[in-house]
């Protein structure tokens, strides 16, 4: 009977600390989740985590013993809980707080200052509950030495609980913020329950429900105080999916309208970006040196046996299909929420006819190999499961590549997208070093840069016969800019990495890597800095977002050509025609210079040559609308979806006076977006100056129809006065 009595005066201690164990690591895994926005996944970041939740912990243990010592311990529990149920809202308002306030300090700094603010005090909160409830349960008569125990056995499996529970079921089902408002409220529950005549709780719970409507509501009101108590981040009507899933934080994010392009971000980061329903349109140059590689590679075949690694939002498999639709592509991507994010918003068909394997690639490599059924024979395997700041080792190790190697035809090839720097090439360095050890031919292809010094791709291409890398790539596309390394290149970056191989026993990516993420960092803040020069040019607050744009382009001189563009443009505002001549100068030069973004200097001429015009310099601005559609050719070339780019391109031809080759423009501007007006009418008036009347008037005309299925009866009116005018011209002609 006495032993009987033991459990039950153990029972609510014991459910206790099971309860704060369990918190504390839901608690850790969420917020990770939540700051993996902001900060990524990287070694950095999760050290952070772990030294700072074990730091707010001991801190907890050490003044929970004090304050059990000094208190009631059922009082001080109920107010410990409900204190904690508080820091699970400040976690939320303090990740949107603070991000804004550390983009000063250098990144590996920032990833400290940020994890300690969200993560600190809520720890420590939490680890004052073991000794607050050891000591209730010690009060009550219980053995020193097994309550101890018991109270330690069941934190244990508390924290077990909770790890399984967020990994496997919460965090993928709800959701970081959602867990972290129910801990909160679950928190405040326990803690009236210990102290029900706690009049302070109750007020607590009023208010904890109060800023929930305001942090989670759908209704309008909520959102907007939500946002204004930082309960929530800012609403970006660009963001078109967001979803916790049990890898990573992934997002589609809208770009542009006209063509509709999307960005896929995991933990913040881009990984890819597609034109909607143009899926043979890469955007990102690794892909099109993937794409150049396979078209020169495969001799015309249509019956290749292909495998992506890591599915970058199913962009690259979404062009393999389309391009070579009798193939077999197989997609390898261990999170299912990226293939259901690709499906509901990055434009992969739900129907698919890419074979996709949710799975660990390493492992689906082994069952390959391990199949009592003829091992398939890849003719390209490519490898897209590297981002900045993390990169599966087990991916890129010696054993690894000799499995791959077995896969591979004898013609084919195997390659491999890296993040990293070529001034550091610590992490390429050990990558060139490692698959040369089993393929006999390994090539590094990157974009033509001259600041080795920033963060790039490079594509690393193994065979196992020797290929011309060049040659193909300039056949697929003669406007691709790269940089082929060379043998003394290749050298340089195994000897930065001290010829490491990577091998399954050691394999440290994240140590060859962390110059990259620092570099990175610096990166994200030059950004930000650039954004918020752009709000405040958007503000007209001109003097202080000249400063701004031009600290972020010393933080990172690739913002350069955009930076100086910017500044023109803020000149031209203010009627500063020389300065603004001289900005755009610069950023052809920084184009020049630095960049690998090609095309994007041909809005600078175009506006480069608007100026010149109202200068009354019409040589002069002739030249800039040359060179602007020189780059808009080339920029059609790339992406012939663009209307943007057909109608710009149309409006420098009508400009240099070449209005057959405008009206072809303006053509291809009305058949990709019919419902636009401006095209019609851009494309009547060219006609017009041919004096292809006929022509002429079956584009007002068309016109006119879209504008009386508009509604716009006026504007229809005005448009069969220009008909008349027409029919007038026309008839004239023909005398």
């Amino acid at each position: 009977m006495g032993k009987s009595k033991d459990v039950l005066r153990m029972l609510v201690p014991s459910v206790t600390v099971f309860f704060s164990s369990g918190c504390i690591m839901v608690l850790e895994l969420a917020a990770s989740r939540l700051v993996a926005k902001d900060l990524g996944s990287s070694l950095y970041t999760w050290t952070a985590i772990l030294g700072i939740v074990l730091t707010g912990i001991s801190a907890g243990n050490y003044l929970g013993g004090r304050i059990a010592d000094r208190h009631h311990a059922r009082r001080a529990l109920s107010v410990l809980f409900g204190l904690a149920s508080a820091a699970c809202v400040s976690i939320i308002v303090v990740d949107n707080v603070v991000g804004g306030w550390l983009w000063r300090l250098s990144w590996p700094m920032h990833v400290f200052v940020h994890v300690l603010l969200v993560f600190l005090v809520p720890s420590a909160l939490l680890g004052t509950i073991v000794p607050v409830t050891a000591k209730m349960a010690l009060d009550r008569g219980l053995p020193t030495g097994r309550t101890i125990g018991d109270l330690h056995a069941w934190g244990a499996a508390g924290a077990i609980v909770g790890v399984l529970l967020a990994g496997f079921y919460l965090i993928p089902a709800f959701g970081s913020v959602t867990i972290l408002w129910g801990l909160g409220a679950a928190m405040l529950a326990v803690g009236i329950l210990y102290w029900l005549s706690c009049w302070v709780l109750y007020v607590w719970a009023m208010i904890f429900g109060a800023l929930l409507m305001m942090g989670m509501a759908p209704a309008d009101w909520a959102q907007q105080a939500g946002t204004t108590a930082f309960l929530r981040e800012p609403t970006d009507p660009n963001v078109v999916y967001e979803s916790d899933t049990p890898y990573s934080h992934v997002a589609v994010r809208r770009v542009s309208l006209r063509p509709d392009k999307r960005v896929f971000m995991q933990d913040g980061l881009a990984r890819n970006e597609v034109v909607m329903g143009d899926p043979t349109n890469l955007q990102y140059f690794y892909a099109r040196i993937f794409a150049g590689l396979t078209h020169g590679l495969s001799r015309g075949r249509q019956d290749l046996s292909l495998m992506v690694i890591g599915s970058g939002g199913y962009a690259f498999p979404q062009y393999l299909k389309a391009t070579w639709p009798n193939s077999r592509v197989e997609a390898v991507e261990v999170d299912s929420g990226v293939t259901e994010a690709a499906m509901a918003a990055f434009g992969l068909d739900t129907n698919t006819s890419i074979e996709i394997i949710n799975l660990d690639p390493r492992i689906y490599v082994d069952r390959l190999l391990l199949s009592q059924e003829p091992a398939i024979r890849y003719d390209f395997i490519y490898e897209d499961a590297f981002d900045d700041y993390s990169s599966p080792f087990e991916l890129v190790t010696q054993e690894f590549n000799e499995k791959i190697a077995r896969l591979l035809a004898d013609d084919g090839a195997y390659l491999i997208n890296v993040i990293d720097t070529y001034d550091n090439g610590r992490f390429l360095g050990a990558v060139v070093s490692t698959v040369r050890e089993t393929f006999p031919h390994v090539y590094v292809v990157t974009r033509e840069i001259s600041l080795p010094s920033l963060r790039d791709t490079f594509v690393v291409v193994a065979a196992k016969r020797p290929i011309d890398p060049a040659a193909m790539l300039n056949e697929y596309n003669p406007h691709l800019k790269f940089w082929l390394l060379s043998e003394s290149d290749m050298t340089f970056l195994q000897e930065q990495a001290e010829h490491a191989l990577l091998t399954d026993d050691h394999a440290p990516v994240e140590h060859l890597l962390a110059p990259v993420v620092r570099q990175g960092g610096t990166e994200i803040l030059a950004r930000r800095t650039f954004d918020n020069a752009a709000a405040l040019q958007s503000s007209r607050q001109y003097e202080q977002s000249i400063e701004l744009y031009r600290q972020a382009m010393t933080l990172n001189p690739s913002l350069a050509l955009d930076a100086y563009y910017r500044i023109g443009l803020i000149h031209m505002a203010e009627n500063r025609s020389e300065e603004a001549v001289a900005a755009f100068q610069d950023a052809v030069k920084a184009q020049r210079d630095v960049l690998g973004k090609r095309t994007a200097v041909a809005p600078i001429h175009m506006t480069w040559g608007i100026l010149l015009d109202k200068m009354k310099k019409p040589k002069e601005a002739k030249e800039q609308f040359a060179k602007a559609a020189e780059w808009f050719r080339i920029e059609l070339d790339e992406n012939p979806g663009s209307v943007v780019a057909w109608v710009w391109f149309g409006d420098m031809q009508a400009r240099l006076g070449d209005f057959k080759q405008a009206s072809d423009a303006f053509e291809k501007a009305v058949a990709l977006e019919p419902s636009n007006p401006s095209h019609y009418d851009m494309l009547a008036r060219s006609l017009d100056r041919q004096a292809r009347y006929g022509e002429a008037i079956d584009v007002v005309r068309r016109h006119i129809k879209l504008m009386q299925n508009q509604g716009k009866r006026e504007e229809a009116g005005q448009l069969q006065q220009y008909v008349e005018l027409l029919e007038y011209q026309k008839a004239k002609q023909t005398r």
